[in-house]
Parts: C-alpha cells; sequence; structure tokens
C-alpha cells in the first residue's frame, strides 16, 4: 500500500469510529473520518466530541490541530486511504436481529467511490454483525459497487471491537486482543501491518480466522459477560434472603478461582449500555433462525430485565408502599464514566418506580441532557446531588459516581425526609449506614440502628 498505509479512513464517527479515529491519531496516522451526519461532521471539524467519553475530547483537539483528523461527509476521500474501516451503526430491529441498512448504504457508496481508483484497498468491517454479513452482505454489495474483485484487486476483513463505554480509550490503545477474519492472506497481512505500525513494540494477542468465526468472536464475548452479570445477579437474590450474606464476599471468593475470574461479578441492577441486551438479541435471533433455540441467553435477559425489578421491590420493602412517596435516582447513565443511556436500568427503575405510585427526581453529573430527551417531564431533575435527595422518602443509588460515593450517611439522614437508602451498586460500607434504613444489592438482612 506503499505510503497509504499511514493513512486510514473511518465511515462512520459515531461511538466505536471516533474513538478509534482519535486513538490512531494519536500515534500520528492520519485519519479522515466520514460520517453522514453534516452536524456532528461540523462539530468535529472544530474539535469538539459529540460524545462524553475520558480523554475523548482533549485527544480529538489535539488531533484536529496537528492536521491529523478531518471529518467530512464525502466519501470519495476515502481513496487516499490504504485501509477503510466500516464503524457504522447496526441497530436493533423489532425481532431482536439487526438492521444492516447502515451498512449497505456504505458498503454501496464506498464502493462507487473506489470505482476509478486503481490502488489497492482493505476495506474492514468493524461494525458488530452477526456471522456471515462480511461475505454475504458487505462482499457481493462492495463488488458490485465498485466493480472490482475481493480477494484481488480489494481486500475484505471482519475486525470485530472489544471497546467498554468509560474506558473506550485506554482499551483502543492496549487491547487484550486483536481479532482479524478474512478469506485471504493479503488482506491480513495488510491489516495486521497497520496495528504493528500502530502498536509498535506494544503487542496483543493475535487471533486470525475466517470472518463468520471474527463475526462469532464478539457476540460470544459479550453473550459470556451478559451471561456472568445475571449469574451474580442470581446469587445476590439468594444472598439477599440469607442472614450475614453479602454477595460481594461470594464473588471475591469465587472469583479468586482463575477458572472463573473476578470481572462482570459485580452484583447490581443488571447490565446497560448499547452492546449486551442488542448482541444477545442478535444472537438469539441468528441462533434461531439456524433451527437452534439458546436458552440460556433466554434467561441471561430475563433476569436481567426482572432485576430492576427486584431493586423497586427493596425499595418497597423499606417503604411499605411506593404510592406518592418521593424517590430520588442518584445515576442515570447505564455506568459510570459515560453520558450514555441506553438500555440503562435506571430507566427501567424509573419505570416501575411510575408504575407504582413514586413521584421520581433524578440527578446524574453527565447524563440529564440525554434523559431529559427520552424521558421529558414525567420525571423531576435535581441540579445537584444534595437537591436530588432533599425531602424524599427514598434513594436509589444507580451509578458508581465518585459524587455519589462521597454521600455519608449523615448527608442522607440530614436532607431526606425519611432515611431509606437502597443502594443498587453497592457503593457504601453497610456498617457505616446502621444509622439510617439500608438496604443493597445482595446484602442480607440489616437491623438499623435508626434514632
Amino acid at each position: 500500500m506503499k505510503s497509504r498505509k499511514t493513512v486510514v479512513s473511518i465511515i462512520g464517527l459515531g461511538y466505536v469510529g471516533l474513538c478509534t479515529a482519535v486513538t490512531f491519531a494519536s500515534r500520528g496516522i492520519k485519519i479522515i473520518g466520514i460520517d453522514v451526519d453534516r452536524k456532528r461532521v461540523e462539530q468535529l471539524q472544530k474539535g469538539e466530541a459529540p460524545i462524553y467519553e475520558p480523554k475523548l475530547d482533549g485527544m480529538l483537539k489535539i488531533a484536529v490541530k496537528k492536521g491529523l483528523f478531518q471529518a467530512s461527509d464525502d466519501i470519495s476521500l476515502v481513496s487516499s486511504s490504504g485501509v477503510i474501516f466500516l464503524t457504522v451503526g447496526t441497530p436493533s430491529q423489532g425481532d431482536g436481529s439487526i438492521d444492516l441498512t447502515f451498512i449497505k448504504n456504505a458498503t454501496d457508496s464506498l464502493g462507487k467511490s473506489l470505482r476509478q481508483d486503481d490502488d489497492y484497498h482493505v476495506v474492514v468491517v468493524k461494525s458488530t454483525v452477526v456471522p456471515g454479513t462480511t461475505n454475504n452482505v458487505v462482499r457481493p454489495s462492495l463488488e458490485d459497487s465498485s466493480r472490482k474483485k475481493i480477494g484481488k484487486e480489494l481486500g475484505l476483513c471482519a475486525n470485530p471491537e472489544f471497546l467498554r463505554e468509560g474506558t473506550a480509550i485506554e482499551d483502543a490503545l492496549n487491547p487484550d486482543k486483536i481479532v482479524i477474519g478474512s478469506n485471504d492472506k493479503k488482506s491480513t497481512e495488510e491489516l495486521t501491518k497497520l496495528y504493528r505500525r500502530f502498536y509498535g513494540s506494544r503487542r496483543s494477542s493475535l487471533f486470525t480466522m475466517s470472518p463468520e468465526a471474527a463475526e462469532l468472536v464478539k457476540y460470544a464475548s459479550n453473550a459470556f459477560l451478559a451471561t456472568k452479570v445475571s449469574f451474580i445477579n442470581t446469587i445476590a437474590n439468594i444472598a439477599e434472603r440469607t442472614s450475614g450474606v453479602d454477595v460481594g464476599v461470594i464473588a471475591d471468593a469465587i472469583g479468586s478461582d482463575p477458572r472463573i475470574g473476578k470481572l462482570f461479578l459485580k452484583a447490581g441492577p443488571g447490565y446497560g449500555g448499547s452492546c449486551f441486551h442488542k448482541d444477545l438479541q442478535a444472537l438469539i435471533n441468528y441462533s434461531q433462525r439456524r433451527g437452534y433455540d439458546p436458552l440460556l441467553l433466554h434467561a441471561t435477559e430475563e433476569i436481567n430485565e426482572n432485576q430492576a425489578m427486584r431493586v423497586v421491590d427493596i425499595a418497597e420493602e423499606l417503604l411499605g408502599s411506593l404510592l406518592e412517596k418521593r424517590v430520588s435516582v442518584l445515576g442515570l447513565a447505564f455506568k459510570r464514566d459515560t453520558d450514555d443511556i441506553r438500555e440503562a436500568p435506571s430507566l427501567r427503575v424509573i419505570e416501575k418506580l411510575k408504575q407504582r405510585g413514586a413521584q421520581v427526581v433524578a440527578y446524574d453529573p453527565m447524563a440529564m441532557p440525554n434523559t431529559k430527551a427520552k424521558l421529558g417531564d414525567s420525571i423531576d431533575y435535581a441540579r445537584n446531588i444534595l437537591g436530588a435527595i432533599e425531602g424524599t422518602d427514598c434513594a436509589v443509588i444507580m451509578t458508581e459516581w465518585d459524587a455519589i460515593r462521597k454521600l455519608k450517611a449523615k448527608d442522607f439522614k440530614e436532607y431526606m425526609r425519611s432515611p431509606n437508602v437502597v443502594d443498587a451498586r453497592k457503593v457504601y460500607d453497610p456498617k457505616a449506614f446502621r444509622q439510617i434504613r439500608y438496604a443493597a444489592v445482595g446484602l442480607g438482612p440489616l437491623v438499623p440502628d435508626c434514632e
């Protein structure tokens, strides 16, 4: 690919595309970012990130200032790149399957833009797609629109991402693995060269396989992690009914077993975000279409959905009834260090609180605008964390923000009308909260030392 190996194009500047772009740029690789959203492009051209992710805004500003990141809606610009990533969205449809409209449109436009270009390019599908999409959807579309042959005139790879919101930049800079799926050696070699240029002496585990296998690796990873979350929440619900048991102690003990591991054994209100629910539904749909009903994945999803109900049940157990009670929900983002509320447990909890007659007031340091856009005036919003708990009957902890962690039992006692706390994330030490009515997910019955 000659000198073009240091110029990379990324089509789709959403969460994955933008985080991938700024990390490549941070290593001196020129990025051409393409997106159909003109408003987003104009914002990025100013060096302003449209989403919140730690380090993203600063790295973007530097990349733009150094001329290493160019945002545009003109897809013809990608012809100057040796490697072209597809990072467009694949949203869920009503039956759980993924909508490939954006993939098809991007592939068609890309092929047409490369039609008159005689250079070799590697097209990389980084969007999350079910097995067979790269070969059965992207490949024929790209060959038809470009009038070029994959494997000879163009390269094609499946290269799933494993970025976690809140740590996406760190994950991109220091991945635990790189998975490349392709049908020909040259495509794999060219993409591997780019990653060697990017990581230098820093070597990650590299796995090469078929495109279908690479696509399934992504779904298998998220399905397994989601299942671990639902598993520990099942144990947490058992622990709550057992005096003297804290599920955190159980998780530490079983997590020390190398066959199990400590990660994703944090009991709570259930998983959220843009990946787990969407990917499990897509994998369930994919599997059912091929004659196998994955019962384990159904159970994982059902447990997760019910976990929000369990949080509300705990609040009702503390108060006796939620009817006309004022309840504060502290934390709206599905996890800390993001403003993402997609599939956030907080939204399920808020819905169920309202169904039982509660008046909800919410606070989050980053996710309030997104929540207001979704829920409107159906709940109240506090300007600060103390304002959120002032005059309330119960506080439900939903996100592990530092500002929420710093609250003390005396704060709840002083500001709340009736100091009841449901710690769905178990951010507090139960022993320090005995002076108020305190309950946590996965914590056996406590006797409060209420005055």
